[in-house]
């Protein structure tokens, strides 16, 4: 391969870079595989089909690597004035001024990205038509150390309360530590509804396993318990979309996966990988669960209940 070539995505014709440049070198002790920025258009282009749908409409902030894992990372909001004309932006409004997002909308935007070596894509939680109103929740379960038993433990707490409530919800594995647990919401709620109502949740668990479960953002005051992390839903903040890469050794994917496949000890946070996420995306783990959002009123009202 040369330093670049063209590849024809769809309707686009896309430029890729230095394609055998390494950005992520092997992990000798970890047992993480080198991967190249083609090894990464390449996943980008296969996992488009699973990965699109939860990126459409969205505004997105990416972290780039242009030397790998190695080299420095800047997380950039605003679109360069470079980038190609047929990739969406949406500016949305911020203090003092508006940022212009990308969005990505299809599978050449998706190629594109990973030739800028954007490793890991951060979505917004709600879209384009009305970004002040949030069509997800995430519960971001992080635990004080790598211990993936205590993650999987308190994502079936928050599971069960979930169920009680009559929402649905999902896990997707962060690629990273911990799980986040995701509710699909009809969009009608502010995020700081939608935030308070996320918060409320935490707290009731918390209080049914202060042992194991905290809310406290301080790191020195946790001691070793579980985070429950309920920033994710704040206007201009992000979660990492599912089926991206994260910047870690070996490459592995914020991936979905069903609940039972959580309860397997098998699997931990970063059990797939850029070379076996897109088999993981084929078995479709979600299911349809995130294509009717559900109303925050009804599970309000039962968590007041329960709460007495």
């Amino acid at each position: 391969m040369g330093d670049t070539h063209t590849m024809r995505v769809g309707r686009r014709t896309v430029e890729i870079h230095r394609p055998d440049k390494v950005l992520f070198p092997a992990d000798g002790e970890g047992g993480g595989k080198e991967y190249t920025k083609g090894d990464l258009v390449a996943y980008h282009r296969a996992v488009a089909p699973f990965m699109l749908p939860h990126l459409r409409g969205r505004p997105l902030m990416l972290e780039r690597h242009p030397d790998g894992l190695d080299g420095p990372m800047f997380m950039q909001k605003n679109t360069p004035e470079h980038y190609p004309e047929w990739i969406e932006r949406v500016e949305v409004p911020k203090e003092g001024g508006t940022v212009v997002h990308p969005v990505c909308d299809d599978a050449a935007t998706l190629v594109y990205l990973a030739d800028q070596a954007c490793l890991t894509l951060h979505r917004w939680l709600s879209r384009t038509g009305d970004v002040d109103r949030p069509d997800r929740l995430v519960l971001d379960l992080d635990p004080a150390v790598d211990d993936f038993a205590q993650v999987r433990e308190a994502a079936r707490d928050v599971r069960e309360l979930l169920d009680e409530l009559k929402l649905p919800s999902v896990p997707m594995t962060t690629g990273s530590r911990g799980v986040h647990v995701v509710v699909p919401l009809n969009g009608h709620d502010d995020f700081d509804t939608v935030r308070g109502f996320a918060r409320e949740i935490a707290e009731e668990l918390v209080r049914a396993h202060p042992e194991r479960l905290t809310v406290e953002p301080r790191k020195k005051d946790r001691g070793d318990r579980l985070y429950l992390d309920i920033q994710r839903n704040a206007y201009a903040q992000t979660a990492v979309a599912p089926y991206t890469v994260r910047a870690r050794p070996g490459a592995p994917v914020a991936t979905p996966l069903t609940w039972d496949q959580l309860d397997d000890p098998a699997v931990d946070a970063r059990r797939w990988t850029l070379a076996d996420a897109v088999d993981q995306a084929r078995t479709d783990p979600w299911a349809g669960a995130m294509r009717r959002g559900r109303a925050l009123g009804p599970a309000r009202r039962r968590l007041a209940a329960r709460r007495g």
